[in-house]
Formats: structure tokens, sequence, C-alpha cells
């Protein structure tokens, strides 16, 4: 979302006049209840959808094939459950979907929803058939492990055969995991007795069939109203992927802790796909201190403890959640997907998220000339108290007290920032620039309006250098997008993420008068109303910002970001603001690249990075893998030893000579938390490899 913190809840008068509610008269609420509730649903979100929406869809045929394909791939991602012939039998309704969402019908969903709870129950017979026998891993065989390059079944045999290698590859996973600890186990001198094969894979089995006997349980135990958001963002996501439908209690799971993020360990999470995705890791937070939860891992199991885990693939994501909080010191055991398709089980005691580690912090890089450096971790700014903290004023701050101690320059770290507050962007880019525009924000209709810092103040005019990567987004591509474009620093990193768009809560119960109290509530619908572009006019949509300097990064050759998002809305151009570029730059950019590249031909480092990268992309272009355990665990040796590899070199790097700031060690004196909170992020700058690159930029430039 382009802005967390600046989130628009539209209410009365207001919002029914967006919705054209006022000369539009739904059906008077009586009659059945479910039915009554979906038909005036569905007529609200369509209403909310047309006239609300930066770029309203038109409802027709076209329309109708997109939902149709987006809901049946969510309904059975893994093509695990539906044969080609249920498959048949929907598709007579493709071209329909955009007359009964009109009409407020949910005739195709119930259809759906009546072939899928058959198909449900056949597939725990062949799951529980086949977890029966013991399997065998001396046979050379593969699986085809992305569901895009699935088909249907034709027939309940074949489908039983998918079912046959799909537990079989995860039964191997298991095996191979309990190998690799019965070894390492074995290494440390452990006395405990050695499991033989066929026990390890009983064991393997008997953990798996557990799991999903939970998992059907809970999916037996989901209604049609469980299924129905899912079916309704089939259509919502065709305007754009921001774009979606709450249900009551997910808007709550999402307002939870601002935005979503979860208690416990600070991550915010999100399902798709029938998969819980980590997509945020809240600054401060135990997740965000232990450091191995990362943006784009799934998680499959969760335990609490030593207990066993419980398998949440297909759970919902509000069940998920009731999984993962938990109280302060206590401990949960999450068995991750990571993007690499390695597995690993991270182990994090939940905590109070700490929020002085969510704001802006700073250290000295000291040296002949010292350098600054200032981590912001989110654009944030406390809208429930005039007074309250805003990373526009902190960052002013850190300044003051970095050129108290004589910083020549300054590293702005907006890496993993995943945005907020727009008036703070504004801020916080005036603090280096005389005064002018920073941002334009246009609307469907009419000319865009454009964001200026009025400021002349110039708060540090010395060398600036901004580090981002492919995590950085939306408020923070617009900080380094206006840098870039004023000429004033240098980018330094990987590609932003490419969210150029601005979204508006609107709340459904506040558009439709008292006389329909009795089907409410009915939940939130967030739309997309505005994109942003940079003041060259350029929108940062699926492009991002290409870094002046582009460093070598493990997810260089992943698709990743906005672009890779179905239905995104496109990359476009408007006029440019009037705007002068910095008048005296501190830098020739074209020095400062040569010299750059020079270094980053000569680390070990970076070109172990550099080839990780590369095998990383050949390794998720992969889409088989073999069901032989000699074979699956000589692929798992390999990936391990070029972790290894990476883990040593970076070890090796020599530390910066840091320091903190005299007015911020003054403040520790006595707080054991907090000086604990600032050795981890001291230890963390001393050997960061971005950082060092940073450092040596600036150093060419001074």
């Amino acid at each position: 979302m382009f802005s967390l913190k600046t989130k628009l809840v539209a209410y009365g008068t207001a919002a029914s006049v967006v919705f054209g509610i006022a000369s539009y008269r739904l059906l008077e609420p009586d009659g059945a209840a479910r039915d009554q509730k979906n038909e005036v649903l569905t007529k609200v979100l369509m209403q909310g959808l047309s006239s609300a929406h930066y770029k309203p869809e038109r409802l027709d045929d076209n329309f109708s094939k997109k939902a149709f394909n987006l809901y049946l791939e969510r309904l059975d991602y893994n093509k695990k459950f539906l044969l080609q012939s249920d498959v048949d039998q929907l598709a007579t309704y493709q071209t329909q979907l955009d007359d009964e969402f009109k009409n407020g019908s949910f005739k195709f969903f119930d259809l759906s929803m009546g072939i899928f709870q058959k198909r449900l129950k056949e597939a725990e017979s062949y799951y529980k058939e086949i977890l029966d026998k013991p399997f065998t891993f001396d046979k050379e065989e593969t699986i085809e492990v992305k569901p895009e390059k699935l088909k249907f079944a034709t027939s309940p045999a074949a489908l039983k055969e998918e079912w046959r290698k799909y537990l079989k590859y995860q039964a191997l996973i298991r095996v191979a995991d309990a190998l690799d600890s019965q070894q390492k186990a074995d290494s440390a001198g452990s006395k405990e007795p050695k499991k033989t094969m066929p026990e390890i894979e009983a064991d393997a089995r008997k953990k798996l069939k557990d799991n999903y006997d939970d998992l059907f349980k809970r999916m037996e135990q989901l209604e049609n109203e469980d299924y129905r958001s899912s079916y309704l963002n089939s259509f919502a996501n065709i305007y754009d992927p921001h774009t979606e439908y709450y249900a009551p209690k997910e808007k709550e799971d999402f307002d939870y802790e601002f935005s979503g993020r979860l208690e416990g360990i600070g991550a915010l999470l999100q399902e798709k796909d029938g998969l819980i995705k980590v997509s945020e890791i809240t600054p401060g937070s135990p997740s965000y201190l232990q450091g191995e939860l990362k943006p784009g891992d799934v998680i499959l199991k969760v335990a609490q403890g030593d207990q066993q885990p419980v398998d949440i693939q297909g759970m919902r994501i509000d069940k998920a959640v009731t999984l993962i909080r938990g109280k302060k010191g206590t401990e949960v055991r999450l068995t991750v997907k990571k993007v690499d398709g390695t597995m690993k089980v991270v182990s994090i005691i939940r905590d109070v998220v700490v929020r002085e580690e969510g704001y802006a912090k700073s250290l000295l890089i000291k040296g002949q000339k010292p350098i600054g450096y200032i981590h912001l971790p989110a654009f944030y700014a406390d809208f429930k108290n005039a007074g309250g903290r805003n990373s526009g004023k902190d960052v002013a701050a850190e300044i003051q007290k970095l050129k108290q101690e004589n910083a020549q320059g300054i590293i702005l770290d907006l890496r993993n920032n995943g945005g907020g507050s727009l008036q703070d962007v504004v801020d916080m880019v005036g603090l280096f620039i005389k005064s002018g525009p920073v941002v334009q924000v246009k609307s469907a209709n009419g000319p865009a309006a454009v964001l200026e810092d009025r400021d002349p103040q110039i708060q540090f005019g010395g060398p600036l250098v901004v580090l981002v990567n492919e995590n950085s987004a939306s408020a923070s591509e617009i900080m380094a997008a206006a840098i870039q474009d004023y000429k004033r620093g240098v980018i330094v990193g990987s590609s932003t993420y490419g969210k150029g768009t601005v979204q508006q809560f609107f709340d459904l119960d506040q558009v439709l008068p008292a006389s329909f109290d009795a089907v409410k509530p009915l939940g939130h619908l967030k739309l997309t109303t505005q994109k942003y572009y940079r003041i060259s006019g350029k929108t940062v949509q699926l492009r991002g910002v290409t870094p002046d300097i582009v460093l070598p990064d493990t997810y260089t050759y992943l698709k990743y970001g906005e672009k890779e998002q179905e239905y995104a809305l496109p990359f476009d151009e408007i006029q440019s603001a009037k705007f002068n570029t910095w008048s005296s730059p501190n830098f020739s950019i074209d020095k400062l690249k040569a010299s750059a590249k020079t270094r980053i031909a000569a680390s070990p480092t970076f070109s172990l990075i550099n080839q990780s990268a590369m095998r990383l992309k050949d390794r998720t272009e992969l889409s088989t893998r073999s069901l032989k355990l000699s074979t699956y665990l000589a692929e798992e040796r390999r990936t391990q030893e070029e972790s290894k590899k990476l883990d040593s070199l970076r070890k090796n790097i020599p530390q910066l000579d840091v320091a903190g700031l005299k007015a911020d060690l003054s403040k520790l004196n006595g707080d054991t938390a907090a000086s604990a909170r600032f050795q981890a992020f001291t230890r963390n700058a001393k050997k960061d490899l971005y950082i060092q690159e940073a450092v040596s930029i600036l150093k060419d430039g001074l």
C-alpha cells in the first residue's frame, strides 16, 4: 500500500455519494438472510469498484473469464482436488460471472462449493490409503512442483497418483531432515540410539498423516461463507492486486497493531494461493531481531515450543494467526520454505514489539572524514497524537546529532522499508534540498497534485547516499526517486519494488442506510484510487527506482516486485513538475560508478553473492524435483555448501569502525535492554557489506 499510515476510511454521506448509493437503490432487506446479505454485498461492491476505482473495469465476458480463471486458481491452486471434468462443468459459467456479479447471484459459487466439497471427501480417502503403506526412495522418479505447470487430472486414478507423488515428496523432505538432524547429533557426540531407515520413514509418514488429518478436519469445518471472500476477491483483484474485499474479521486482523502486524513475533502475513507468506517484518520485533524470517518466506508449519508442528497449508490466515500469536517469552517454531526452495525451522521467542527499534537511529563511521549512517525502517507517524513521533522530525534530529559530530557525508538506509507516511517523505526530502516539488499524486480524472517542500532551509548539504533494495517500496521509492531526480545524492543497491498506487479504505456498513442493518456487518473495501509519479513525470509503478550504482543481491535475478503481480496497473508518464536540480553537486556519478565497478569486481564476497543469485534463479526455474533420496540429498548438500561458503566469506569481511553518537550513548546508562538493542544494531552495521560499499562511494566523493 502507498501509505499504511495514511489509510483513509470513508463514512456517511460522502461515501454514499462515492459509491453512488444516493441514486442507486438496492433491493429491500427482506427474504432469506444469506441470499439477502450476498446480494447486498455484491451490489455495493460492484458500485464501489465501478465508481471509485482509479481504472474501472468493463464488466463483460472478458472480465468474466478473468474472474473465473482467478477463482479456479485459488480454489484448487495445487490441482489436488478437482478433475478436468469438474473444470469443464464449471467452465459453462465462465462468461456469466459478470452478470451474476451485477445481479448479486451466487449460483456459480454454490455449484463450485458443491463440487469442491465432494472432491474434498474423495481426497481424504486418497491420502489415508497412501500414507498407510511405506514409501521407498530408491526409484528415480520426479515430481512437478510448480502448480502453474500442472494440469487437472482426467480421472480419479490419475488424481490419486498425483497425491501419491505429492505425499512421497513431503515424506522425502521429512526423512532428509531427520537424517540430517541425526548426523549432526552424532557429530556432536550424542549417545542417543540411531533410528533405522524404516523407523525414520515410518515416523515421517505418521507425522505427515497427523498433519493431514488435522488439515482436512479444519477444511471440513469451513463453511461457504469462509470461501466467499476469496470468491469476491476474484472480481476485485481483476481491477488491480491491491484492491481487495475484507470480511469483518479479516479487517480486524488487518488493523491489528496497525496494518495487521502479528502480536508475538512481529511479521505481516498474507494468504496467497492457499499459502501463508511473510510480506513484511516489523522493525524492532522478535522476528526482526532474530533475523532468519524474511519477506517472501512461506510458513508451512507452526509448533509451540517442543510440541508437534501443525501444518498450516490451506489454512485460513486468521486461523494461522492464532497459532503464531502467543504470550511474551514463549517459543514458536516456524517451518518455512525459503525463496530458494530450501526448508528451515526458525525458532522465535515471542515478545512485545519494542517501538524504539522501529524508529530512525544513527551511527558514526569513524575515519579521517567521519560519515553518518541513518537507518530508517519505516516512514512512521502517530496520527492519533498531534505531538507524537514522526520519521521526518526524527531524521532531522539524527542529522543534527551527526553534524555535531562532524559527519562529512550521510548514508540513509531505506532497505526493507515498506513505506508509510507521505507527508514525512515530503518533509524528509526537504532536509536535503532548498525547496521544491517532491511527488505528484493523480486521481483518475483531473490534473496531478504536486506535493512540495516549502522550507528553504537545508539541514544537510553534504554528500548523500541512499541505500535501497527490492523490498524498498512505496514511500521509500518516492524518497529515492526525488533524491535521484534532483541529482541530490547517489542511489545505491538493487531496483526497488515498483508500487506506485494509492489505496483507500471504505467501510461498507457506512455506505448503507439503517434500513439495511439486518445484513450488517459487511466488511470493508480497499480501493486503488490514485497513482503517484516522480517529479520527472514517470511513475515507479512496475519499474521501481533503478539505483545509480547497482550492487549484486541475492534476489537480483528473481521475478520479484509489483511487475510480477497479476493485473497490476501499468507504467505510464505525466508531465514533469517544474524543479531545479541540485546546484552544487558533491560528486560525479560516472566516476563513482567506475570506482564501484572496480571494487565489486575485485570483491570475492560480491562475486559469490552474484553466483548464488544466479544459482537461485536456476533453482527456482527448475520445476521438477527428484523423489530419489540419494539424488535429493546430493542437491541439498550442494545448496548447503554454497550457503556455507557465503557465510564464511561474510564472517571474514573487515569490520567498519563504528561508534554510537554521544547523545545516544548518554541515554543508555543503566538501561540494559536498550544497551543490548544498540549493541545488536552496531554489530550488524559493522559487517554489512552494503554499508561498507556505501562508505567507499562516499569517500570517493568527499
